[in-house]
């Protein structure tokens, strides 16, 4: 069914049905070859997760901006919800990192994925000689500001008053995430600026209470993380593997870096989570081939302890977190430490 939200902007959307990620009965034979069945007897079924495709155009720079929605079924909505807006990795685009739509929307957490078109999957389309000549313009830091701006156009896009979703989001529980370059577009959301000529660059856009970075990137060659980072204040939750490298044609970033990027945010409300093993590719919707048995585990462990910081960050809850930690410490390398929330608060939480 297609129908038109909004024909002077070319806001055209597109409704389906999603799939429910990896097959339950497949990862369940994972676990217990792993010998962790015990891992996941709490974990209910995913409901089945419904997207909008949205085709928008953003007239002041000429640029389109294609999104995908992921919308809780009316069953799994509990008065306004709170919305993530993600950010792809180099070469992406809306279509992937299903698994954290779905699997967000699935427990009433709507989910706006954005399609950067100055460095999405057309990268790898063309001329192969002329690769490294695309990815060169894809990851300059007029693209990383471009991206930002196409964030910050899909969430005005969503929130205006004709858009028949804007209604149902909690404008206080705004989160931005992103993966790889996807989680820089994030950190420049949330306050971080590269300095250029002696002058900053950055888009930071207040409506986003948090954030989620998987897998960060140095920023565009800085070397001072803590002058880059120094503005970053909102809860920020880190995410990445031991063996999460990234390796692409004239690039490549060590595990380290994530590592660093985690220790230069200046504000004390973040929390770092590493997975045993899984390469940079395990975080996107690629096969078993990119971290075998450990994948599929790898996906929903990330997209749970997504919702686990929400609470923490919007409900002064640390419960969730410390459960999350204990359910899936088989496969870390080092879990999350929730920060401090008000004793008042947190014991209240864990008793309700």
């Amino acid at each position: 069914m297609t129908i038109i939200v909004d024909a002077p902007s070319n806001q055209v959307a597109t409704q389906g049905k999603a799939t429910n990620g990896p097959d339950r009965r497949r990862f369940g034979a994972m676990v217990m070859a792993a010998g962790a069945a015990g891992w996941l007897k709490s974990l209910p079924a995913s409901a089945e997760a419904r997207f909008i495709d949205f085709e928008w155009v953003d007239p002041s720079r000429d640029r389109a901006v294609p999104a995908r929605l992921y919308w809780p079924a009316a069953s799994d909505r509990k008065g306004p919800l709170p919305l993530i807006v993600f950010s792809h990795g180099l070469g992406g685009s809306r279509k992937g990192y299903s698994y954290l739509g779905e699997g967000w929307s699935a427990r009433g957490t709507a989910s706006l994925h954005i399609q950067h078109v100055g460095s999405d999957q057309t990268l790898w389309e063309g001329n192969p000689l002329l690769l490294l000549d695309r990815l060169d313009g894809a990851a300059d830091e007029r693209e990383a500001i471009e991206r930002t701006r196409d964030v910050s156009f899909g969430l005005d896009r969503l929130l205006e008053r004709g858009n028949p979703f804007h209604a149902a989001i909690d404008p206080k529980r705004i989160v931005a995430a992103g993966h790889s370059y996807g989680a820089n577009t994030t950190l420049i959301l949330t306050g971080a600026q590269v300095i250029r000529d002696g002058k900053p660059i950055g888009y930071r856009d207040p409506r986003f209470t948090a954030s989620i970075v998987i897998s960060a990137p140095p920023f565009y060659g800085e070397t001072d993380l803590a002058a880059v980072l120094a503005m970053v204040d909102v809860p920020t939750l880190h995410v990445t593997t031991t063996e999460d490298t990234i390796r692409i044609p004239g690039r490549f970033s060590p595990v380290q870096d994530r590592i660093d990027v985690y220790s230069a945010i200046p504000t004390p409300q973040k929390a770092l989570v590493v997975f045993q093993g899984g390469p940079h590719s395990v975080f996107t919707d690629r096969s078993l081939r990119n971290g075998g048995p450990l994948n599929p585990l790898v996906k929903r462990a990330t997209m749970e302890v997504g919702l686990a910081f929400l609470d923490l960050v919007h409900r002064s809850n640390p419960a969730p977190m410390e459960e999350w930690g204990a359910t899936w410490k088989p496969i870390l390398a080092a879990a999350p430490v929730p920060y401090p929330v008000p004793s008042r608060q947190a014991d209240r939480r864990r008793r309700a």
